[in-house]
């Protein structure tokens, strides 16, 4: 049984830190600088023995004129109502501030179970602020050092309380169900599982999840569309530049498949990354790359394949990921088949590394499109999944070969043995050569070129490494002599 806990307060009293510590590991951004944290960000939580769901939230904020402070406070909102138990944290140096009393006026009329904890309570400063918390009205507050791990082990009677009551809760909500069912066949029952006695388990879809990031240059509206496809205001969204600091992993289901969509800070060049917060968001956003399986790029129609663009392509290609190109705001576009025929030459062009890459048009703000972009990405994976036996890979080397032989080195034949598959996720292949010191790049792209064509790896990167190797292990008479 796991249970939701969220962590509220006002902004810079260490909410970021302690979502750290109880998740294991720095995912969250953590800086002096007070509003960091702007989107919900939830993770698994571990303390000892217990697992849970932990939400970290953005500083609470008491405006409501419609700006970015006033949308960040209703993301906090919707965590509270998302919670089982709701851990409201203070500054317990600082002491009780008017923004802590008046968010405590609004976790009383949230009706969920909240309990106080007075962070940065690791020297005796803290003493005063811990006493004067009492006028909260949610009872003595937990002394906690987010920093150090100090109080975990109060947090850990917190949390197991919240399991055990929601597991009463439940179980009596499952009894009254069964007591108002009717007799059900048992053939009809036996139908939903597979095995026999204890090892019967319920049918289910064997897909895994699929991760999936979503990145490219502030405001070409990755957070927009990341909202319509999961049909609510998930992230935070606005006309200001580079509202996503925290890279924000979203679960979605599409087509009986669960989809790990991450949103990301927007990536600009390197030299305008000037201010630290940007830095760490933007060191956020390049390590969702590395964790993802099919990142999608978007760019803004109206201005595509900038400099950064392509830089961002590039170096998901160097991180062996498979890529799908994005064109958002296609709706502002007039002359669409103009556009769209300009798009795929400039594609093509620009980035050779990954000829063939899927460019899909769409809207994150209308939706047109998403099913063709999960299209795309779908058959992005597969094709990033790719096996070729070794058999049917030699007989293609041979028939390239025949095609147009390597070019002789310093006089001397350059003979190529064989070639087998290392690895999937990206399709990566072990040419075996006489010498390979001396085997034109050029050579490789015709080989590189010629597996794209022959087996439909279009858009994924291509691994190619070129071994020493005498003997092919596959030839007849290499066979006979060994054996």
């Amino acid at each position: 049984m796991t249970v939701t806990v969220a962590i509220v307060g006002r902004p810079n009293v260490g909410k970021s830190t302690l979502f750290n510590r109880l998740v294991g590991r720095k995912i969250a951004l953590v800086d002096d600088t007070p509003g960091v944290t702007r989107d919900r960000r939830e993770a698994e939580g571990h303390i000892a023995d217990l697992t849970f769901r932990i939400l970290d939230t953005a500083g609470y904020e008491d405006v409501t004129d419609g700006s970015l402070e006033d949308r960040m406070r209703q993301q906090t909102e919707l965590a509270i109502r998302e919670a089982d138990v709701i851990l409201f944290m203070i500054d317990a140096r600082a002491g009780v501030v008017p923004l802590d009393q008046r968010f405590a006026q609004v976790l009383r009329r949230a009706g969920k179970t909240v309990r106080l904890v007075g962070n940065k309570a690791e020297s005796g400063a803290s003493e005063a602020g811990l006493v004067e918390a009492f006028k909260l009205g949610f009872g003595e507050a937990i002394a906690l050092s987010a920093e150090h791990g100090l109080g975990l082990s109060e947090l850990y009677s917190i949390v197991l309380a919240a399991i055990d009551k929601v597991a009463a809760e439940r179980g009596a909500q499952e009894q009254a169900v069964v007591d108002l069912m009717p007799t059900v066949d048992v053939d009809i029952i036996e139908d939903m599982f597979e095995g026999e006695g204890d090892k019967a388990t319920l049918r289910w879809n064997p897909n895994r999840h699929l991760n999936v990031a979503i990145v490219g240059r502030s405001n070409a509206g990755k957070s927009t569309l990341i909202n319509r496809m999961v049909g609510e205001e998930r992230v935070l969204v606005g006309p200001e530049a580079g509202i996503t600091r925290d890279s924000i992993l979203v679960p979605w289901e599409w087509e009986e498949r669960v989809i790990n969509l991450v949103d990301t800070a927007g990536i600009r060049r390197r030299a305008r990354v000037t201010e630290k917060l940007e830095k760490l968001a933007v060191g956020d956003s390049l390590r969702s790359i590395q964790y993802a399986e099919v990142v999608v790029l978007m760019l803004d129609a109206t201005i595509p394949f900038e400099k950064q663009d392509l830089a961002l392509a590039d170096l998901v290609e160097r991180e062996g990921r498979a890529l799908v190109i994005a064109v958002n705001k296609w709706d502002l576009i007039e002359d669409k088949n103009a556009a769209l025929a300009h798009l795929k030459e400039a594609c093509e062009r620009l980035l050779p590394q990954m000829r063939g890459v899927p460019l899909v048009t769409l809207s994150g703000l209308t939706g047109k499109n998403i099913d063709k972009l999960m299209a795309a990405i779908f058959k992005i994976e597969r094709t990033w999944n790719t096996h070729i036996s070794t058999a049917r890979l030699n007989r293609w080397l041979q028939d390239m070969i025949d095609r147009h032989p390597p070019p002789a080195a310093s006089g001397c034949r350059l003979k190529l043995r064989y070639m087998t598959q290392a690895k999937t996720r990206p399709p990566s292949f072990i040419l075996f050569a006489s010498r390979p010191d001396v085997l034109p790049t050029s050579y490789q792209r015709y080989l590189v070129n010629g597996m794209r064509e022959a087996f439909d790896i279009q858009g994924s990167p291509i691994r190619l490494w070129v071994r020493a190797g005498s003997n092919n292990p596959y030839d007849d008479k290499t066979k006979r002599r060994l054996g």
